[in-house]
Protein backbone atom coordinates (compact mmCIF):
# COMPACT_ATOMS: atom_id res chain seq x y z
CA UNK A 1 0.00 0.00 0.00
CA UNK A 2 1.28 3.54 -0.95
CA UNK A 3 2.77 5.64 1.50
CA UNK A 4 0.81 8.41 2.21
CA UNK A 5 3.35 11.49 1.69
CA UNK A 6 1.04 14.49 2.94
CA UNK A 7 0.85 12.39 6.22
CA UNK A 8 2.78 14.00 8.85
CA UNK A 9 3.48 10.63 10.83
CA UNK A 10 6.28 8.18 11.09
CA UNK A 11 8.09 8.51 7.61
CA UNK A 12 6.67 10.88 6.17
CA UNK A 13 8.21 14.46 5.00
CA UNK A 14 8.09 17.58 6.46
CA UNK A 15 5.34 19.70 6.29
CA UNK A 16 4.49 23.59 6.36
CA UNK A 17 3.64 22.47 10.18
CA UNK A 18 7.34 21.37 10.56
CA UNK A 19 8.77 24.29 9.17
CA UNK A 20 6.95 26.58 11.03
CA UNK A 21 7.46 24.96 14.12
CA UNK A 22 11.27 25.13 13.62
CA UNK A 23 10.87 28.49 12.68
CA UNK A 24 9.14 29.57 15.94
CA UNK A 25 12.07 27.71 18.43
CA UNK A 26 14.81 29.50 16.45
CA UNK A 27 13.45 32.89 18.26
CA UNK A 28 13.01 31.35 21.48
CA UNK A 29 15.66 32.97 23.86
CA UNK A 30 18.64 29.87 24.98
CA UNK A 31 18.19 29.04 28.83
CA UNK A 32 21.83 30.95 30.43
CA UNK A 33 22.59 29.50 34.01
CA UNK A 34 22.93 32.39 36.51
CA UNK A 35 26.36 32.26 38.31
CA UNK A 36 27.47 34.28 41.80
CA UNK A 37 29.93 36.82 41.21
CA UNK A 38 32.28 36.34 44.18
CA UNK A 39 32.55 39.28 46.38
CA UNK A 40 35.10 39.69 49.75
CA UNK A 41 33.51 39.68 53.22
CA UNK A 42 32.46 42.32 54.78
CA UNK A 43 34.20 43.76 58.04
CA UNK A 44 30.93 42.14 60.16
CA UNK A 45 31.02 38.84 58.45
CA UNK A 46 34.93 38.32 58.82
CA UNK A 47 34.53 38.88 62.82
CA UNK A 48 31.80 36.68 62.63
CA UNK A 49 34.25 33.76 61.16
CA UNK A 50 36.83 34.76 62.52
CA UNK A 51 35.38 34.43 65.73
CA UNK A 52 34.30 30.98 65.49
CA UNK A 53 35.79 28.05 67.34
CA UNK A 54 37.79 26.55 64.98
CA UNK A 55 39.77 29.71 64.03
CA UNK A 56 40.65 30.50 67.76
CA UNK A 57 42.00 26.85 67.82
CA UNK A 58 44.49 27.60 65.08
CA UNK A 59 45.57 30.24 66.37
CA UNK A 60 46.35 29.02 69.79
CA UNK A 61 48.35 26.20 68.00
CA UNK A 62 50.16 28.18 66.32
CA UNK A 63 51.15 30.54 68.99
CA UNK A 64 52.26 27.62 71.24
CA UNK A 65 54.41 26.19 68.67
CA UNK A 66 56.14 29.84 68.24
CA UNK A 67 56.98 29.76 72.12
CA UNK A 68 57.91 25.78 72.38
CA UNK A 69 59.90 26.27 69.87
CA UNK A 70 61.56 29.60 70.78
CA UNK A 71 62.15 28.14 74.34
CA UNK A 72 63.65 25.24 72.87
CA UNK A 73 66.30 27.26 70.81
CA UNK A 74 67.46 29.02 73.68
CA UNK A 75 67.51 25.99 75.92
CA UNK A 76 70.04 24.61 73.44
CA UNK A 77 72.29 27.48 73.21
CA UNK A 78 72.33 27.54 76.85
CA UNK A 79 72.78 23.84 76.65
CA UNK A 80 75.89 24.64 74.42
CA UNK A 81 77.64 27.39 76.32
CA UNK A 82 77.50 25.78 79.22
CA UNK A 83 78.50 22.26 77.85
CA UNK A 84 81.21 23.35 75.66
CA UNK A 85 84.97 22.93 76.52
CA UNK A 86 86.36 25.97 78.55
CA UNK A 87 90.43 26.63 78.44
CA UNK A 88 91.12 26.63 82.54
CA UNK A 89 92.37 30.01 83.42
CA UNK A 90 95.32 28.93 85.44
CA UNK A 91 96.23 31.40 88.68
CA UNK A 92 99.31 33.22 88.49
CA UNK A 93 101.02 34.41 90.95
CA UNK A 94 102.98 38.50 90.98
CA UNK A 95 106.41 37.11 89.94
CA UNK A 96 104.76 35.01 86.55
CA UNK A 97 103.18 38.72 85.51
CA UNK A 98 106.19 40.58 86.57
CA UNK A 99 108.96 42.03 83.95
CA UNK A 100 112.12 41.51 85.59
CA UNK A 101 114.89 43.85 85.58
CA UNK A 102 118.65 42.86 86.68
CA UNK A 103 120.10 46.11 88.83
CA UNK A 104 123.24 47.44 90.86
CA UNK A 105 122.28 49.65 93.56
CA UNK A 106 124.41 52.34 92.11
CA UNK A 107 122.34 52.84 88.83
CA UNK A 108 119.22 53.77 90.91
CA UNK A 109 121.10 55.87 93.25
CA UNK A 110 121.70 58.97 90.95
CA UNK A 111 122.70 62.25 92.17
CA UNK A 112 120.74 65.62 91.91
CA UNK A 113 121.80 68.37 89.62
CA UNK A 114 123.70 70.09 92.63
CA UNK A 115 125.54 66.67 93.51
CA UNK A 116 124.04 66.13 96.47
CA UNK A 117 121.70 62.89 97.00
CA UNK A 118 118.16 63.59 96.70
CA UNK A 119 114.93 61.11 97.22
CA UNK A 120 113.04 63.34 94.62
CA UNK A 121 115.48 61.33 92.14
CA UNK A 122 115.16 58.03 92.55
CA UNK A 123 111.33 58.43 92.87
CA UNK A 124 111.52 59.48 89.31
CA UNK A 125 113.62 57.14 88.56
CA UNK A 126 111.53 54.05 90.12
CA UNK A 127 108.39 55.60 88.26
CA UNK A 128 109.60 55.64 85.05
CA UNK A 129 110.77 52.46 85.36
CA UNK A 130 107.20 51.19 86.73
CA UNK A 131 105.85 53.33 83.29
CA UNK A 132 107.68 51.17 81.36
CA UNK A 133 106.01 48.34 82.79
CA UNK A 134 108.91 46.64 85.27
CA UNK A 135 107.05 45.06 87.26
CA UNK A 136 109.86 43.99 90.05
CA UNK A 137 113.67 44.31 90.47
CA UNK A 138 116.73 42.09 91.62
CA UNK A 139 118.94 43.80 93.52
CA UNK A 140 122.52 42.83 93.17
CA UNK A 141 126.12 43.87 94.12
CA UNK A 142 125.17 43.90 98.02
CA UNK A 143 127.61 41.64 99.65
CA UNK A 144 130.99 40.51 98.28
CA UNK A 145 132.30 37.30 99.46
CA UNK A 146 134.09 37.88 102.94
CA UNK A 147 133.75 35.16 105.56
CA UNK A 148 132.49 37.21 108.00
CA UNK A 149 128.94 38.43 105.75
CA UNK A 150 126.29 40.02 107.18
CA UNK A 151 123.14 39.89 105.76
CA UNK A 152 121.67 43.05 107.23
CA UNK A 153 124.35 45.70 106.51
CA UNK A 154 125.43 45.67 102.65
CA UNK A 155 129.00 46.33 101.48
CA UNK A 156 129.38 50.00 102.98
CA UNK A 157 131.66 50.79 99.90
CA UNK A 158 128.26 50.09 97.55
CA UNK A 159 125.56 51.44 99.95
CA UNK A 160 124.30 51.56 103.53
CA UNK A 161 121.70 49.99 105.01
CA UNK A 162 119.87 53.26 105.19
CA UNK A 163 120.04 54.01 101.71
CA UNK A 164 118.64 50.55 101.02
CA UNK A 165 116.10 51.04 103.25
CA UNK A 166 114.81 53.91 101.79
CA UNK A 167 115.03 52.38 98.00
CA UNK A 168 112.70 49.36 99.26
CA UNK A 169 110.60 52.18 100.69
CA UNK A 170 110.74 54.31 97.20
CA UNK A 171 110.03 51.02 95.33
CA UNK A 172 106.94 50.25 97.25
CA UNK A 173 105.29 53.37 97.19
CA UNK A 174 105.54 52.56 92.94
CA UNK A 175 104.80 49.12 93.20
CA UNK A 176 108.11 47.68 92.43
CA UNK A 177 108.89 44.38 94.05
CA UNK A 178 112.28 44.01 95.07
CA UNK A 179 114.13 40.49 95.16
CA UNK A 180 117.22 40.58 96.91
CA UNK A 181 120.40 39.19 94.80
CA UNK A 182 122.52 37.00 97.24
CA UNK A 183 123.72 35.01 94.47
CA UNK A 184 128.05 34.24 95.31
CA UNK A 185 127.86 35.06 98.48
CA UNK A 186 128.74 32.74 100.92
CA UNK A 187 125.37 31.97 102.46
CA UNK A 188 124.88 29.10 104.33
CA UNK A 189 128.62 28.27 103.79
CA UNK A 190 129.18 28.69 107.67
CA UNK A 191 126.36 26.67 108.62
CA UNK A 192 126.75 24.71 112.12
CA UNK A 193 126.24 21.20 111.95
CA UNK A 194 122.79 21.04 113.41
CA UNK A 195 121.10 23.39 110.85
CA UNK A 196 122.12 24.59 108.08
CA UNK A 197 121.67 28.24 108.83
CA UNK A 198 123.49 30.26 111.43
CA UNK A 199 120.48 32.21 113.99
CA UNK A 200 122.37 35.88 112.28
CA UNK A 201 121.25 34.29 108.80
CA UNK A 202 117.79 33.56 109.90
CA UNK A 203 117.57 36.96 111.64
CA UNK A 204 119.11 38.30 108.26
CA UNK A 205 116.74 36.77 105.89
CA UNK A 206 113.54 38.05 108.44
CA UNK A 207 115.10 41.31 108.78
CA UNK A 208 115.18 42.14 105.06
CA UNK A 209 111.32 40.50 104.86
CA UNK A 210 110.55 43.09 107.61
CA UNK A 211 111.84 45.87 105.40
CA UNK A 212 109.47 44.61 102.10
CA UNK A 213 111.78 42.55 100.13
CA UNK A 214 109.83 39.92 98.09
CA UNK A 215 112.23 37.36 97.77
CA UNK A 216 115.95 36.12 97.47
CA UNK A 217 117.76 35.16 94.90
CA UNK A 218 120.68 32.51 94.51
CA UNK A 219 122.78 30.82 92.23
CA UNK A 220 122.79 26.64 91.70
CA UNK A 221 126.44 27.16 92.63
CA UNK A 222 125.81 28.47 95.87
CA UNK A 223 125.80 26.52 99.43
CA UNK A 224 122.48 27.79 99.72
CA UNK A 225 121.06 26.17 96.93
CA UNK A 226 120.56 22.43 98.54
CA UNK A 227 117.28 21.27 99.53
CA UNK A 228 118.22 21.56 103.28
CA UNK A 229 118.70 25.09 102.97
CA UNK A 230 116.30 26.08 100.71
CA UNK A 231 113.80 24.01 103.41
CA UNK A 232 114.72 26.20 105.75
CA UNK A 233 114.79 29.02 103.68
CA UNK A 234 110.97 28.30 102.63
CA UNK A 235 109.86 28.36 106.17
CA UNK A 236 111.18 31.65 106.64
CA UNK A 237 109.34 33.10 103.45
CA UNK A 238 106.23 31.79 104.52
CA UNK A 239 105.95 33.34 107.90
CA UNK A 240 106.13 36.73 105.08
CA UNK A 241 103.96 35.27 102.73
CA UNK A 242 100.71 36.75 103.63
CA UNK A 243 99.06 38.66 101.57
CA UNK A 244 101.83 38.11 98.88
CA UNK A 245 104.00 35.22 98.04
CA UNK A 246 107.71 35.44 98.79
CA UNK A 247 109.73 33.65 96.53
CA UNK A 248 113.21 32.12 95.87
CA UNK A 249 114.44 32.37 92.46
CA UNK A 250 117.21 30.28 91.38
CA UNK A 251 119.88 31.73 88.68
CA UNK A 252 121.61 28.67 86.57
CA UNK A 253 124.71 28.74 86.36
CA UNK A 254 126.06 25.41 84.86
CA UNK A 255 124.81 23.92 81.95
CA UNK A 256 122.72 21.69 84.06
CA UNK A 257 120.43 22.21 87.27
CA UNK A 258 121.22 20.30 89.88
CA UNK A 259 118.31 17.98 90.98
CA UNK A 260 116.23 19.26 94.05
CA UNK A 261 112.48 19.37 94.85
CA UNK A 262 110.74 21.86 92.80
CA UNK A 263 108.30 22.97 94.96
CA UNK A 264 111.09 24.61 97.02
CA UNK A 265 111.87 26.74 94.29
CA UNK A 266 109.31 29.27 92.41
CA UNK A 267 111.58 30.22 89.66
CA UNK A 268 114.71 29.51 87.58
CA UNK A 269 116.42 31.87 85.19
CA UNK A 270 117.91 30.49 82.55
CA UNK A 271 119.73 32.68 79.27
CA UNK A 272 118.18 32.10 75.87
CA UNK A 273 121.60 32.09 74.59
CA UNK A 274 124.93 30.11 75.41
CA UNK A 275 127.34 32.34 76.62
CA UNK A 276 130.50 32.93 73.78
CA UNK A 277 133.41 34.97 73.85
CA UNK A 278 132.35 36.66 69.79
CA UNK A 279 129.02 37.56 68.29
CA UNK A 280 126.98 34.97 67.75
CA UNK A 281 125.93 33.81 63.98
CA UNK A 282 121.94 33.97 63.31
CA UNK A 283 122.09 30.13 62.54
CA UNK A 284 123.72 30.17 66.23
CA UNK A 285 121.02 32.45 67.77
CA UNK A 286 118.16 30.28 65.46
CA UNK A 287 119.52 26.94 66.93
CA UNK A 288 120.29 27.69 70.61
CA UNK A 289 116.45 29.43 70.68
CA UNK A 290 114.82 26.32 69.48
CA UNK A 291 116.89 24.31 71.66
CA UNK A 292 115.80 26.10 74.94
CA UNK A 293 112.16 26.53 73.40
CA UNK A 294 111.20 23.25 73.15
CA UNK A 295 112.52 22.07 76.27
CA UNK A 296 110.50 20.99 79.03
CA UNK A 297 110.19 23.27 82.10
CA UNK A 298 109.40 21.75 85.21
CA UNK A 299 109.72 25.19 87.33
CA UNK A 300 108.31 28.45 86.03
CA UNK A 301 111.06 30.10 83.91
CA UNK A 302 112.52 33.62 83.78
CA UNK A 303 114.74 34.43 80.87
CA UNK A 304 117.80 36.38 80.01
CA UNK A 305 119.13 36.78 76.42
CA UNK A 306 122.65 35.85 78.03
CA UNK A 307 125.24 35.34 75.23
CA UNK A 308 126.12 38.64 72.68
CA UNK A 309 124.30 38.69 69.39
CA UNK A 310 124.64 41.01 66.53
CA UNK A 311 123.16 44.40 67.50
CA UNK A 312 120.58 43.92 64.35
CA UNK A 313 118.85 41.14 66.76
CA UNK A 314 118.67 43.17 69.70
CA UNK A 315 114.79 44.20 69.18
CA UNK A 316 113.69 40.72 67.78
CA UNK A 317 115.56 39.24 70.67
CA UNK A 318 113.04 41.79 72.71
CA UNK A 319 109.71 40.81 71.29
CA UNK A 320 111.14 37.10 71.79
CA UNK A 321 111.76 37.36 75.38
CA UNK A 322 108.58 38.83 75.99
CA UNK A 323 106.32 36.67 74.19
CA UNK A 324 107.91 32.86 75.10
CA UNK A 325 106.42 31.38 78.60
CA UNK A 326 107.95 32.56 81.56
CA UNK A 327 108.99 36.26 83.19
CA UNK A 328 111.54 37.90 80.97
CA UNK A 329 114.41 39.72 83.46
CA UNK A 330 116.76 41.98 81.82
CA UNK A 331 120.00 43.00 82.68
CA UNK A 332 120.44 46.48 82.37
CA UNK A 333 118.40 49.38 81.36
CA UNK A 334 120.31 49.94 78.09
CA UNK A 335 119.31 46.52 77.16
CA UNK A 336 115.63 47.61 77.08
CA UNK A 337 116.67 50.97 75.86
CA UNK A 338 118.88 49.29 72.80
CA UNK A 339 121.59 51.83 73.90
CA UNK A 340 125.16 51.41 75.21
CA UNK A 341 127.32 53.44 78.29
CA UNK A 342 124.12 55.83 78.32
CA UNK A 343 123.08 56.05 82.13
CA UNK A 344 119.85 56.59 83.21
CA UNK A 345 119.12 60.25 83.72
CA UNK A 346 116.30 62.05 85.64
CA UNK A 347 115.74 63.62 82.11
CA UNK A 348 114.21 60.34 80.75
CA UNK A 349 111.46 60.56 82.48
CA UNK A 350 110.94 64.38 80.92
CA UNK A 351 111.87 63.82 77.73
CA UNK A 352 114.93 65.56 77.64
CA UNK A 353 117.97 62.85 76.77
CA UNK A 354 121.58 63.36 76.41
CA UNK A 355 122.95 62.53 73.69
CA UNK A 356 122.90 62.79 69.53
CA UNK A 357 119.67 62.91 67.10
CA UNK A 358 120.41 59.14 66.48
CA UNK A 359 120.83 57.71 70.09
CA UNK A 360 117.75 59.83 71.14
CA UNK A 361 115.45 58.04 68.38
CA UNK A 362 117.07 54.58 68.82
CA UNK A 363 116.12 54.93 72.53
CA UNK A 364 112.76 56.48 71.43
CA UNK A 365 111.92 53.98 69.27
CA UNK A 366 113.09 51.06 71.64
CA UNK A 367 111.39 52.19 74.63
CA UNK A 368 107.84 52.61 72.54
CA UNK A 369 108.26 48.70 71.59
CA UNK A 370 109.30 47.89 75.24
CA UNK A 371 105.98 49.77 76.43
CA UNK A 372 103.69 48.00 73.97
CA UNK A 373 105.29 44.70 74.29
CA UNK A 374 104.47 44.89 78.55
CA UNK A 375 101.59 46.21 78.24
CA UNK A 376 100.21 43.38 75.66
CA UNK A 377 101.44 40.95 77.89
CA UNK A 378 99.65 42.01 80.99
CA UNK A 379 96.50 42.44 79.24
CA UNK A 380 96.44 39.24 76.74
CA UNK A 381 95.70 36.04 78.48
CA UNK A 382 97.13 33.91 75.58
CA UNK A 383 100.65 36.02 75.93
CA UNK A 384 100.45 35.31 79.81
CA UNK A 385 99.16 31.37 79.81
CA UNK A 386 98.30 30.48 76.75
CA UNK A 387 99.52 27.04 74.98
CA UNK A 388 103.12 27.62 73.77
CA UNK A 389 103.11 25.89 70.04
CA UNK A 390 106.60 26.02 68.18
CA UNK A 391 106.06 25.82 64.67
CA UNK A 392 109.35 24.15 63.03
CA UNK A 393 110.77 25.39 60.12
CA UNK A 394 112.10 22.38 58.66
CA UNK A 395 108.85 20.57 58.33
CA UNK A 396 105.96 23.03 59.01
CA UNK A 397 107.13 26.25 57.60
CA UNK A 398 108.57 27.24 53.87
CA UNK A 399 109.76 30.50 53.11
CA UNK A 400 110.63 32.06 49.53
CA UNK A 401 112.88 34.45 48.91
CA UNK A 402 112.25 37.80 47.78
CA UNK A 403 114.29 37.77 44.76
CA UNK A 404 116.36 35.21 44.46
CA UNK A 405 116.04 31.77 46.11
CA UNK A 406 117.23 31.81 49.38
CA UNK A 407 120.71 29.65 49.72
CA UNK A 408 120.71 26.62 52.11
CA UNK A 409 123.13 28.22 55.02
CA UNK A 410 120.43 31.29 55.16
CA UNK A 411 119.07 31.24 58.80
CA UNK A 412 115.31 30.24 58.83
CA UNK A 413 112.40 32.23 60.31
CA UNK A 414 111.17 30.69 63.83
CA UNK A 415 107.58 31.07 64.01
CA UNK A 416 105.85 30.26 67.16
CA UNK A 417 101.68 29.97 67.85
CA UNK A 418 100.08 31.48 71.45
CA UNK A 419 96.64 30.07 71.55
CA UNK A 420 94.09 30.53 74.59
CA UNK A 421 90.19 30.05 73.62
CA UNK A 422 89.44 31.26 70.03
CA UNK A 423 92.41 33.90 70.25
CA UNK A 424 95.77 33.15 68.52
CA UNK A 425 98.79 34.80 68.36
CA UNK A 426 101.26 34.21 65.75
CA UNK A 427 105.10 35.62 66.60
CA UNK A 428 107.64 35.29 63.19
CA UNK A 429 111.13 36.03 63.83
CA UNK A 430 113.13 36.77 60.35
CA UNK A 431 116.80 36.57 61.91
CA UNK A 432 118.23 37.03 58.50
CA UNK A 433 119.14 39.87 56.35
CA UNK A 434 116.78 39.01 53.43
CA UNK A 435 113.59 39.84 52.77
CA UNK A 436 111.30 36.48 52.89
CA UNK A 437 107.88 35.95 51.99
CA UNK A 438 105.48 33.72 53.56
CA UNK A 439 104.39 30.45 51.76
CA UNK A 440 100.85 30.58 51.04
CA UNK A 441 100.37 26.76 51.50
CA UNK A 442 102.01 26.68 55.06
CA UNK A 443 99.57 28.05 57.54
CA UNK A 444 96.35 25.91 55.83
CA UNK A 445 95.68 25.14 59.73
CA UNK A 446 95.70 28.72 60.91
CA UNK A 447 93.46 31.73 60.55
CA UNK A 448 94.60 33.51 57.04
CA UNK A 449 93.63 37.04 58.31
CA UNK A 450 94.58 39.01 61.36
CA UNK A 451 95.75 42.16 62.46
CA UNK A 452 99.31 43.44 63.24
CA UNK A 453 99.83 44.00 66.99
CA UNK A 454 103.76 44.67 67.48
CA UNK A 455 106.41 44.67 64.83
CA UNK A 456 110.32 45.80 65.82
CA UNK A 457 109.88 49.02 64.12
CA UNK A 458 106.69 50.11 64.95
CA UNK A 459 105.41 50.71 61.59
CA UNK A 460 102.91 47.73 60.96
CA UNK A 461 99.32 48.77 61.58
CA UNK A 462 95.89 47.33 60.61
CA UNK A 463 94.51 43.79 59.28
CA UNK A 464 97.03 41.56 57.23
CA UNK A 465 97.13 38.24 55.98
CA UNK A 466 99.06 35.21 56.54
CA UNK A 467 99.64 35.08 52.46
CA UNK A 468 100.38 38.19 51.62
CA UNK A 469 102.89 38.89 54.60
CA UNK A 470 106.55 39.94 53.73
CA UNK A 471 109.12 39.69 56.55
CA UNK A 472 111.96 42.58 56.27
CA UNK A 473 115.56 41.61 57.53
CA UNK A 474 115.86 40.92 61.08
CA UNK A 475 112.23 42.02 61.70
CA UNK A 476 110.22 40.72 64.31
CA UNK A 477 106.20 40.52 64.43
CA UNK A 478 103.02 40.14 66.32
CA UNK A 479 99.81 39.07 65.31
CA UNK A 480 97.15 38.48 66.55
CA UNK A 481 94.52 35.97 64.63
CA UNK A 482 90.76 34.76 65.09
CA UNK A 483 89.38 31.24 64.47
CA UNK A 484 86.05 32.50 62.88
CA UNK A 485 84.77 28.85 62.91
CA UNK A 486 85.04 29.26 66.94
CA UNK A 487 82.39 31.91 66.92
CA UNK A 488 80.15 30.05 63.90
Amino acid sequence: MPLNTGDPGYGGAPGAGLAASLGHSESAPMLVPEWKRWQPLSKEELAVVAGGPGWRRVRFYLLLLFWVSWLAMLAVAIAIILLSPRPVVTPLSWFQKSVFLQLKPDVLTEQSSNGSADSSVLSEQLRYLSHLGIGAVILGGLYDRSPSLNLTNPDVGSRSSAQMQQFLSESNKVGLKVVLDLCEANVAENANESSNLSATEHDSLRFWLEKGVAGFAICDTDAAYSEETLLEWRGILEEFSSPEEKIIVVKKMQDVLSPVNISLVDMVMRTILPSSSHLLSANEVVNAIETNMQVKQDVWPSWTVGGKASPNLKKLLLVLMMTVPGSPAFQTVEEIEQTENLPLKDGVAHGQTNGSVAVRKTRSSAVALFNSLSHSRAREEALQYGSFTFLPVNSSIQFSSNSTLASPSSPPILAFLRSWGCVHFLILLNTGSEHHALDPTWATSLPEAGVFVISTEMDRLGSTTLHSLELRPHEAVVIKLFDARSYA
